[in-house]
Formats: C-alpha cells, sequence, structure tokens
C-alpha cells in the first residue's frame, strides 16, 4: 500500500528542498535560484510523505495589459519524485494551486508543459502558445533550451478561471 502524503503551503525551511527538486528536473522544468523561491516562497505547495519532500507545485499570476480582470495565472515547477508518481500527488498540487488561485478570479489557469495527458484528465485543454504570449515574453524568452519558444516541445494547456466557471 502506498504511503499517505501531506500537501501543504511551503515555509521557507522548505526552500532548499524545492531547489533541489526543480534542479533534479531541469529537463522538464524552467530553471530556479533558490533566491526566486524564496522570493516566491508565499506562492508554492510541496507534498511530503514520510517526512520526505515527494513532490512541489507553485503559480505566477500573468497581467494582462489594459484588463486587470483578464489576468490568467500559470501553474509552475510542478514536479513529482519519480519514485512517488502515479499516486495522485501530482493531481493534489495541481488542485492545491488551483484552489488557492481561484479566489482571485483569474480569467484562466495555464500550463506549458511535456504531460499534456495529465493536465487533460485535469480538465485542461490544448491551446496554441500564440494564446499564452505573457509566459513566452516572461518566462520562455530565458529559456536556454531552445532557441525559439515556438520549437520547444511543450504543449501550452488551459482550464476556464471563476469567470468561466461562472458561465
Amino acid at each position: 500500500m502506498a504511503e499517505p502524503f501531506l500537501i501543504r503551503p511551503a515555509t521557507l525551511a522548505d526552500a532548499e528542498r524545492i531547489f533541489a527538486l526543480v534542479h533534479l528536473n531541469r529537463d522538464q522544468l524552467v530553471p530556479r535560484s533558490l533566491g526566486n523561491i524564496v522570493e516566491n516562497i508565499d506562492r508554492f505547495f510541496v507534498a511530503s510523505a514520510g517526512g520526505e519532500m515527494t513532490g512541489c507545485a507553485t503559480y505566477q499570476v500573468h497581467p494582462e495589459l489594459g484588463d486587470a480582470l483578464a489576468a490568467t495565472v500559470e501553474v509552475q515547477s510542478l514536479v513529482v519524485k519519480s519514485m512517488f508518481r502515479r499516486r495522485g500527488i501530482g493531481k493534489a498540487l495541481v488542485e492545491a494551486v488551483i484552489a488557492r488561485v481561484m479566489p482571485f478570479r483569474p480569467h484562466e489557469i495555464v500550463a506549458l508543459t511535456f504531460a499534456p495527458e495529465f493536465f487533460r484528465s485535469l480538465g485542461f485543454e490544448e491551446i496554441p502558445k500564440t494564446k499564452v504570449m505573457h509566459k513566452l515574453y516572461t518566462g520562455c524568452i530565458n529559456c536556454t533550451k531552445h532557441t525559439n519558444p515556438f520549437t520547444c516541445p511543450e504543449i501550452a494547456m488551459r482550464k476556464g478561471g471563476a469567470k468561466s466557471d461562472e458561465q
């Protein structure tokens, strides 16, 4: 039987372990400095099982110029240690992020991912990368893995936000 896990907001004491998780998965994630993690620790969630950090996720709010109500939230730095995958930890981390950001009433929630089936199972749908230009400009522009965000094999995904839920 799989050991039960806990999802909780991160604390400053988690910063170095979050850094290590992200760094170990740098082929799949945009790198983060320890300083960036500390600056954004209030946006991170961590998963643990048996006292071991097993995963993390965070979010970034991307404003839409001229329309504050059209802001988008991006799920970022989602990682689960390989030996703990397929136990619902990733799903629980994404759900914790979504629960945290829904009171902001974002226009939509997005993710750029190498695991589109995982996000599809959570109600996300694939969209063209041109629909997430704010993400491409703020994050992908500094990526050292690909010369052009449009040649990167990551898939852009979206889930409607609070405004979509009202309709």
